[in-house]
């Protein structure tokens, strides 16, 4: 499944499950529409019509009382039409499910038509005691049971229109809770998918931005870290991402052997130019005049250059290729550092900087290290360090003990490196912005030269740096190295000019 397809199908999911509680409350709001609906057409109804019937029913019996004080044909017929209108009202209470007590009202009302008629008469006979009778005896009981049905209805009505309210309020508690629950579920769901494709996109972008990382880091053999195989898009970064480790690698591997190649080539011809320059100073091809002795030189001195470069690039080639050599022997480390010292007391005097050599306490006498390796590493460290502290400085070589070890540091008060710059200083032919600030342009190996010198033998290196406050390079070496390969002979070695 492509990832444009997994993003298209994850949307519709979320959309699907977050539209659930949309429906749930829809329902819900349909039935309480429809439990309010009922109310209205129904219970409210029934209401007005039951207080319309109570006011009939009195109005009943205010004329039923007029046409026992003053028998007249104009109260008859108002009594006649309240009963009829008392009496349209009961029959009604049929549509809103009150039959019980529309029809013991009707019963009533229609009782009372015969009675009021014979009360009319009596009155009209001046038969005042038979009309007071057939008015307590059969009217008023009449209307007393006509409004003792009305009070039932009215207490029917209002139990029923209680439970309908409370059913309609139960069910809205209930809508509110399946409505809650389902957005809780929708939300969780949606929650889940959001992760899963959140994961499913995140980790190989995180696990692509290493891969490119690594290899600009110079890792060309990193693995990416999620499964290269998959059929999407990041399947296809993933191929593409191998195809071009590879080929930087390949490249990397051809630059090797095409350095190494041309740093072995170019040191014939190199050194028959220095060869016959020296003739030429010698006077085998007669006397040089004025003019040509300085020529002569700054060719030697541009020579020199070309075979430093060249043997700078084999030695480079050499221990990446892995055969890069060392051959340790026992040195004396104070003597060495004092050779170190009066080497560089001369170029510090010309550059008007403050040199010092520190050695700590307990620094061990003897050390095996390749004397010619190490004194190549600090060599280079302490030109970097002249080259890049002004006039008025300070340089310094500290050696102090480590438990198993020896820690030389060479500190200057130079121009500093940016941080984002000293992770690569170790890299061939990388070189910092700071070169403006050098005394001398160099060829960007030294310091990879020097790295993989310390780690032959076994150490490590290390640099710290403060824009505009100096450069500490660290160095931690092993007292002792075991050479890789066996020697004929083992004996003490001083260094040139030291004695013992």
């Amino acid at each position: 499944m492509t990832l444009r397809t997994r993003l298209a199908l994850s949307l519709v999911v979320i959309a699907a499950v977050l539209v659930v509680p949309l429906l749930v409350a829809r329902r819900a709001i349909g039935r309480l529409e429809t439990d309010v609906r009922e109310l209205r057409e129904v219970e409210f109804r029934a209401s007005l019509t039951l207080g319309s019937l109570r006011d009939a029913i009195a109005d009943v019996r205010a004329r039923e009382v007029a046409l026992n004080l003053a028998a007249s044909d104009t109260v008859r017929d108002q009594l006649n039409a309240a009963l009829q209108h008392a009496t349209l009202a009961a029959d009604s209470l049929v549509r809103f499910k009150l039959d019980s007590s529309g029809v013991r009202i009707h019963r009533a009302l229609v009782s009372i038509v015969p009675a009021a008629e014979a009360e009319y008469e009596a009155v009209r006979a001046d038969s005042s005691a038979k009309a007071d009778t057939i008015s307590q005896k059969t009217i008023g009981p009449l209307l007393s049971s006509a409004e003792r049905a009305l009070q039932a209805g009215e207490r029917e009505l209002r139990n029923r229109t209680s439970d309908k309210v409370g059913r309609a309020e139960d069910a809205l508690v209930e809508a509110e809770q399946y409505s809650l629950a389902a957005l809780a579920v929708a939300l969780l769901l949606a929650t889940i998918i959001a992760l899963w494709l959140t994961r499913s996109i995140s980790q190989p972008v995180r696990a692509l931005e290493e891969g490119m990382r690594a290899v600009a880091d110079g890792e060309l053999d990193h693995k990416l870290d999620f499964d290269v195989t998959r059929e999407d898009e990041f399947g296809r970064l993933a191929a593409s991402y191998r195809e071009m480790a590879k080929q930087l690698a390949d490249l990397d591997k051809l630059k090797a052997e095409f350095v190494s190649i041309a740093s072995h080539e170019l040191k014939t011809p190199i050194n028959v130019i220095l060869g016959y320059l020296q003739l030429m100073e010698d006077g085998v091809y007669g006397p040089l005049n004025e003019k040509q002795m300085p020529v002569t030189r700054t060719i030697q001195a541009q020579a020199n250059t070309l075979a430093r470069l060249a043997a700078q690039l084999l030695d480079v080639s050499r221990f990446e290729a892995g055969g890069g050599r060392i051959e340790p022997r026992p040195i004396q480390l104070p003597h060495m550092l004092d050779e170190l010292e009066r080497a560089f007391h001369v170029l510090a005097v010309q550059r008007g900087i403050d040199f010092k050599v520190t050695r700590k306490p307990n620094l061990p006498p003897e050390v095996v290290w390749d004397w010619e390796r190490i004194n190549e590493v600090t060599g280079n460290l302490l030109s970097n360090a002249f080259k890049f502290t002004p006039s008025g400085g300070t340089v310094e070589l500290l050696a102090r003990p480590l438990e198993n070890g020896v820690c030389i540091e060479v500190a200057d008060t130079g121009a500093g490196i940016k941080p984002d710059q000293m992770k690569r200083v170790f890299e061939k032919f990388y070189q910092a912005d700071n070169q403006k600030s050098a005394s001398a342009k160099g060829t960007g190996l030294g310091l990879a030269i020097a790295k993989e010198i310390v780690e032959a033998h076994q150490g490590k290196i290390s640099v710290a740096s403060v824009v505009g406050r100096g450069t500490t390079f660290t160095l931690i070496l092993p007292k002792a190295v075991v050479n890789r390969r066996r020697t004929s002979a083992y004996k003490m070695v001083v260094p040139p000019g030291m004695s013992g």
